[in-house]
C-alpha cells in the first residue's frame, strides 16, 4: 500500500493468459485510447472499505487456495448504452461473489448489494450509437467461448490506475 493512506478496496477475477490478452487486445481495438488506462477485468465489488482488507484477503485465500478454477465462458455480448460489454457465465464465480457479498452485506455500497452482471467492458463512454455499431460489429461473429479464471485480486482505489492489494490464485 502506498503511502496515500485508506482507500476504497475494488475485487476482480483474474483471467489466464490467453484469455486476458485477447481481451486486453479488444479494449485496445475499442476503448477511448485517453480512457483505457486498465487492463481488461471483471469486477466483483467495486468499493469495499478499507478496513476490510486484512478479512478480505483472508477470505480470497480460502476460496480459492487448493480449489479448481471456476467453470466459465465468455457467453455474449451487452449493450451498456454508452459501451459494449462481454457477459461471462460462471455459477461457480456467482457463488464464490455471493459468498462474499453474504460475508460483507452489512458494509456494501448499494452498487455492490445489486445483483451483479459478470462482464469485461470492452468499450465505454462512447455515443450509444457508436456503442450500438460495435455491439452488432461484435455479435454478427460472436460465438460463446471457454474462460479461465485464473484468480481473485484485490486493489486499492486511489482515482487513478490500481494499486495492487492482493492476489489469490486456484489451484
Amino acid at each position: 500500500m502506498s503511502d496515500a493512506g485508506p482507500a476504497p478496496i475494488i475485487v476482480t477475477a483474474l483471467f489466464g493468459g490467453e484469455d486476458q490478452a485477447w481481451f486486453d487486445g479488444q479494449r485496445r481495438a475499442y476503448f477511448p485510447p485517453e480512457r483505457n488506462v486498465l487492463a481488461a477485468h471483471c469486477t466483483m465489488f467495486h468499493h469495499l472499505a478499507p478496513e476490510l482488507g486484512t478479512e478480505l484477503k483472508r477470505r480470497l485465500s480460502t476460496l480459492t487456495r487448493g480449489q479448481p478454477s471456476p467453470i466459465a465462458r465468455v457467453g455474449g455480448l451487452m449493450n451498456l448504452g454508452r459501451g459494449v460489454a462481454y457477459r461471462i457465465e460462471s455459477p461457480e464465480l456467482e457463488a464464490i461473489r455471493a459468498d462474499l457479498a453474504d460475508a460483507f452485506a452489512s458494509m456494501l455500497v448499494p452498487q455492490d448489494r445489486a445483483g451483479w452482471r459478470p462482464h469485461v467492458t470492452v468499450q465505454n463512454k462512447v455515443e450509444p450509437a457508436v456503442a450500438r455499431a460495435l455491439l452488432a460489429q461484435l455479435d454478427a461473429g460472436f460465438a460463446p467461448r471457454p474462460l479461465k479464471v485464473a484468480g481473485l485480486a484485490s486493489w486499492w482505489y486511489r482515482g487513478g490506475p490500481w494499486e495492487p492489494l492482493s492476489r489469490h490464485m486456484f489451484a
